[in-house]
C-alpha cells in the first residue's frame, strides 16, 4: 500500500510539472493544462504563491532539492516585484498573500507589502475593485478575514511577530473593524461587507472564512498582541453572538454557510474550513489563547471541541448525495478539515482528531488520479453534464495543498510532531497562555 508521504511525493512531482517560466518568473495555470492567468497569479490560492506553503511543508519532511531551492528563490522574487503595484489586500491573492508567502519562505519584502498596505489605505479602509455597483456603492470595503480588513489585521499580526513593524497597521485594522460592529442584544456582529456601502440587502455567511468567526478570531488574537483587553472583550462578545445563530446539538455545533438560507444555495450547512465547523473552531482556539475561559455558558474549548465534532458527525469524507463534500482540496474540502484536526490532535491529544484525519487521508488515496507515477485530484460539479472538473494545481484548490497535507500527516503518523505555522494557524498551535484577563 502507498504511504501518505509517497502519494505527497507523487502529487507534488505532479504541481512541479505544471509550473511555467516567463520573463517575469514561475507561474502556474488554475488547472492543468490551463492558460496563463490573467488574474490571481502570484497569490496564495491558486497561483504561484501557494506554492510557497507546500514548500515550507515539504522543507520539515526532508531538503528541498536543487530544482525546489530554485523554484523556492523565484517565486519570492517574482512576489517582491509584485509589491509596488498591488492593489488588493486580500489574504488570498493580494498584500496579505504576499506576506505569507515571502515568510513562508523566510525571505525578506514583508515590510514593503506592510508600507503598501498602509499607503493604499482610504478613510474606510482598503476599497476593493470586485465591489461594483449596482449591487455595491462606490469604495467599498468588506470587513472579513481572507478578503477584508480582518485580513489586514492577520496579516499585520503575523508580520509583527516575525520581527516587522506592523503595529500601526495593526492599529488602523482594528479602529476600522471597531468602527464597523453591529451592537446587538446577542453580542457583536459584523456584516461581510458594511451595510452602508450596500445598495441592496445582502446575506451574511457568518463562518471563518467571510464572516462573523474569522473577525472575532483576529480581535481576540489582537488583544493578545497588541495588550488590548478590549479588543478580547469585543471577540467574546462575537462569539456569543455566533452560538445563538448556530445549532448545538449531540451531532456538534454549526452554522449555516449563508444567512438567510434559500434552496438554491444547496446545502445549508457544510463541514469545511472556510464556512463550516473547523474554521469556526479557529475562534474558539483564538480565546482560549486570549484567555477567555468561557463563552455563553460553556467552556471556551468546549464550544471549540463542538465546532470539530460536527464535521466529525457530518458523513464526510463520503460523498453522501449529489453536491455534498465533492471537494477534496484545503479551502473547501478534506485537506483544509484534516489540517484542523492536526493542528487539534498536536495542541491536545485527542486521539480522536489523528484517528479523524487518517480517515480523511485515506478518502484522499482512494480518490487519486494516478498516472505515470504522478498523483492528483479531480474534483466534483454534480451539475455539469461532466461532474469531473479538471484537476487543480495550486495550494488552497489543487494538488500542492493536498499533497503538503499528506507529507504533514507521513510526519506525525512516524512522530514528528512539528508543524508549519502560517498566519491562519499559529494561536490553534501555540503552547504559549497569556495572563488571563
Amino acid at each position: 500500500m502507498t504511504s501518505y508521504g509517497e502519494l505527497g511525493e507523487a502529487a507534488w512531482g505532479w504541481v512541479l510539472r505544471q509550473v511555467e517560466w516567463d520573463d517575469e518568473g514561475p507561474w502556474i495555470p488554475e488547472a492543468a493544462g490551463g492558460d496563463k492567468p490573467e488574474e490571481y497569479r502570484d497569490g496564495m490560492h491558486s497561483g504561484i504563491g501557494g506554492l510557497a506553503h507546500a514548500l515550507a511543508e515539504i522543507k520539515l519532511t526532508r531538503p528541498w532539492t536543487v530544482a525546489e531551492q530554485e523554484l523556492a528563490a523565484a517565486v519570492a522574487d517574482r512576489i517582491r516585484r509584485s509589491v509596488p503595484a498591488q492593489t488588493s489586500i486580500s489574504y488570498f491573492d493580494g498584500l496579505v498573500s504576499s506576506i505569507g508567502v515571502l515568510t513562508a519562505l523566510g525571505e525578506p519584502g514583508s515590510d514593503a507589502a506592510l508600507e503598501r498596505i498602509a499607503g493604499i489605505a482610504t478613510d474606510d479602509g482598503w476599497p476593493e475593485s470586485y465591489l461594483e455597483p449596482p449591487k455595491y456603492l462606490p469604495n467599498a470595503v468588506v470587513n472579513d478575514a481572507t478578503l477584508g480588513t480582518a485580513a489586514v489585521l492577520m496579516g499585520a499580526l503575523w508580520a509583527g511577530r516575525q520581527g516587522e513593524k506592523a503595529g500601526a497597521v495593526a492599529e488602523r485594522a482594528v479602529e476600522l473593524l471597531l468602527a464597523e460592529r453591529e451592537e446587538l442584544p446577542t453580542g457583536v456582529n459584523w456584516q461581510f461587507v458594511p451595510h452602508r456601502f450596500r445598495a441592496e440587502p445582502g446575506a451574511e455567511m457568518p463562518n471563518f472564512s467571510h464572516g462573523l468567526a474569522g473577525i472575532a478570531a483576529m480581535l481576540a488574537v489582537a488583544g493578545v498582541e497588541l495588550d488590548r483587553p478590549d479588543l478580547v472583550t469585543v471577540a467574546r462578545r462575537g462569539a456569543e453572538h455566533l452560538v445563538t445563530l448556530g445549532i448545538n446539538d449531540d451531532k456538534g455545533f454549526r452554522v449555516a454557510r449563508i444567512i438567510p438560507w434559500e434552496e438554491r444555495h444547496g446545502d445549508e450547512f457544510t463541514y469545511n474550513w472556510c464556512h463550516g465547523g473547523p474554521g469556526t473552531s479557529l475562534l474558539f482556539a483564538a480565546l482560549d489563547y486570549a484567555g477567555v475561559d468561557e463563552v455563553a455558558g460553556q467552556a471556551t474549548m468546549t464550544w471549540h471541541r463542538r465546532c470539530l465534532d460536527s464535521a466529525r458527525n457530518s458523513g464526510i469524507p463520503e460523498r453522501l448525495h449529489p453536491g455534498f463534500w465533492d471537494n477534496d482540496g484545503r479551502c473547501c474540502g478534506t485537506a483544509g478539515v484534516g489540517d484542523v484536526f492536526l493542528d487539534s490532535w498536536l495542541r491536545g491529544g485527542d486521539k480522536r482528531d489523528l484517528e479523524f484525519a487518517v480517515r480523511l487521508a485515506d478518502a484522499l488515496v482512494d480518490r487519486a488520479f494516478r498516472e505515470d507515477g504522478s498523483a492528483y485530484w479531480r474534483f466534483l460539479e454534480h451539475r455539469n453534464e461532466d461532474p469531473l472538473l479538471p484537476p487543480g494545481v495550486g495550494w488552497m484548490q489543487g494538488a500542492a495543498g493536498i499533497a503538503a497535507y499528506l507529507f504533514r500527516l507521513q510526519r506525525t503518523l512516524d512522530g514528528d510532531s512539528t508543524a508549519v505555522t502560517r498566519m491562519d494557524n499559529w494561536w490553534a498551535l501555540t503552547g504559549a497562555r497569556p495572563p488571563r484577563w
